[in-house]
């Protein structure tokens, strides 16, 4: 009790700590008033900035809540109960992934909408309550086995219906979040957000998965109950949005146009009011494309390649860790997810590393030095069993460096997106990625359900062992993307090299 109570209170000043933006971020915020000449002037409030960011926070951790319900190890595991196969699990696990082709339709409405708030709360809303069908399916139809193959179909519904709606808002939601943080503090914000969802993900999986395991019912109907709860948990988590700072897309364009132009006329209408009004914060200062090139910009183009082939290269493999447990190994759900919240809380951990050190030497040279280490992550699974020291030792360190390594991956590919891709239609470039990543990675795991369960590759454990040689060529095109105030990997390795060698180092 006393060790519960300790870890409660840590949370709670864990979490009150993040949520209210540290005087340092708000002080460089409004250091951004001064830009170049082509750019667009910048208005923060400080209370402004202030709400926003903690909103932003909070709307993080009843999202990751929501998304740990309705993703992850827990409907992996309700799948394993309903008797999915590989084929299966491969199909379900692609079907978010692929429904991303729609985000650049998602784009283009967004911009036509007036309210980056009202169009989330109109896309995210119905998205989350989709999930109520499927909760009220599963106490209805799961009391005969014999249905249990209609569950299996209206978790595919489900899963198709949610997430066509949730592609449709994410480019919104990113461009929104573009604006709202300056670019010099992504890193650390973006770091610290992540760290919250993921205090959340370490506390909140391993009860789930107790709560589920140990249901009465049986697996399948406490997965129901905790599909109502999921749905509470996304209700607030849109909620949160209401006290963030909202951005009118049509407005938005407009100041853009104006500053493209170099001229800013005396008394134009701005977003939100006069001194405490929000302006776009950020500018990068790539000039506008010209007509006769292509309309997305040969950096950009790179970086797509990049995008698209790693994440390829990582949905063949990522996907199936936790059913090559359950299925393969037998090994129980509340283990499992003991595995996943071991690896949250790594991501918890090394978030807010990872932000402060992207701040410092740039998104890339992190991607493509911590990448390294991820794409080779897949051949430590070989050779493992349900033998004690892999279940009480190797697993567990494993999950832990997998989770502390992803932490870097996720944060700097988001950052990378928000610094090269060009300000003017923002938001069509961040879908445009989105729907390269997403058709790869729904190609990935398709592929790799029927690679698994039909072709003689040895199983899961060669999939794995393919995944990591194409991840490692994945990161080819990733050498040739440019990346402003983004030190060069020769610099990066002199400096590391000059801080090994200096006294403070060498004196522990």
């Amino acid at each position: 009790m006393v060790a519960f109570s300790n870890l409660y209170s840590s949370t709670i000043k864990f979490v009150s700590e993040i949520s209210s933006p540290s005087n340092e971020i708000v002080e460089l915020v409004k250091g951004t008033e001064t830009v170049e000449p082509n750019n667009i002037p910048v208005k923060f409030s400080k209370q402004a900035i202030r709400s926003s960011l903690s909103a932003s926070t909070w709307d993080g951790v009843f999202a990751a809540l929501f998304g740990n319900i309705t993703s992850g190890v827990l409907l992996s595991n309700f799948l394993v109960q309903l008797g999915a196969s590989s084929v299966e699990i491969g199909i379900l696990s692609s079907i978010p992934m692929l429904v991303n082709f729609l985000q650049p339709v998602g784009a283009y409405l967004a911009g036509r909408s007036t309210s980056r708030r009202n169009y989330g709360m109109l896309i995210f809303g119905p998205s989350r309550l989709l999930w109520l069908i499927l909760a009220l399916g599963i106490w209805f139809v799961s009391r005969s086995e014999a249905h249990q193959h209609d569950l299996l179909r209206w978790t595919l519904a489900t899963v198709v219906a949610s997430n066509l709606l949730t592609a449709l808002g994410s480019p919104s939601w990113l461009s929104w979040m573009a604006t709202l943080v300056p670019e010099r503090l992504r890193g650390r914000y973006f770091g610290i957000r992540n760290s919250a969802a993921n205090l959340t993900k370490l506390i909140s999986i391993p009860l789930l998965g107790l709560v589920v395991s140990a249901w009465p019912s049986g697996m399948i109907r406490g997965y129901g109950l905790l599909l109502l709860l999921g749905v509470v948990f996304g209700l607030i988590s849109l909620g949160c949005q209401i006290f963030m700072v909202d951005i009118n897309p049509q407005e938005q364009s407009a100041i853009e146009d104006r500053g493209n132009r170099g001229t800013l006329e005396q008394g134009s209408p701005a977003i939100g009011e006069e001194e405490n009004s929000l302006t776009q914060n950020f500018r990068n200062p790539q000039p506008p494309v010209p007509s006769s090139e292509s309309p997305i910009p040969h950096n950009f183009l790179i970086f797509l390649l990049f995008f698209g082939f790693w994440t390829f290269a990582t949905n063949l493999s990522s996907p199936f860790f936790d059913f090559y447990l359950l299925n393969d190994l037998g090994m129980n759900v509340s283990l499992v997810t003991l595995y996943n919240s071991l690896s949250a809380g790594a991501n918890l951990l090394m978030f807010i590393v990872w932000g402060k050190l992207a701040d410092r030497i740039g998104n890339r040279p992190l991607l493509l030095l911590v990448g390294i280490l991820v794409a080779v992550t897949p051949l430590f699974w070989l050779g493992t069993s349900n033998n004690s020291f892999c279940v009480w030792f190797w697993l567990p360190l494993l999950h832990l460096f997998t989770g502390g390594t992803w932490a870097a991956i996720d944060l700097c590919n988001n950052n990378i997106q928000m610094s090269i891709a060009p300000t003017r239609n923002q938001t069509n470039y961040f879908a445009i990625a989105a729907a390269v990543g997403g058709v790869a990675g729904a190609m990935a795991t398709t592929a790799a359900g029927f690679l698994a369960h039909f072709a003689n590759i040895g199983g899961l454990l060669g999939l794995f062992a393919i995944s990591a040689v194409l991840r490692l060529m994945a990161l080819v095109p990733l050498l040739f993307v440019r990346e402003q105030r983004s030190q060069s990997l020769i610099q990066v390795m002199r400096s590391f090299k000059q801080f090994c060698l200096s006294p403070a180092f060498l004196r522990g």
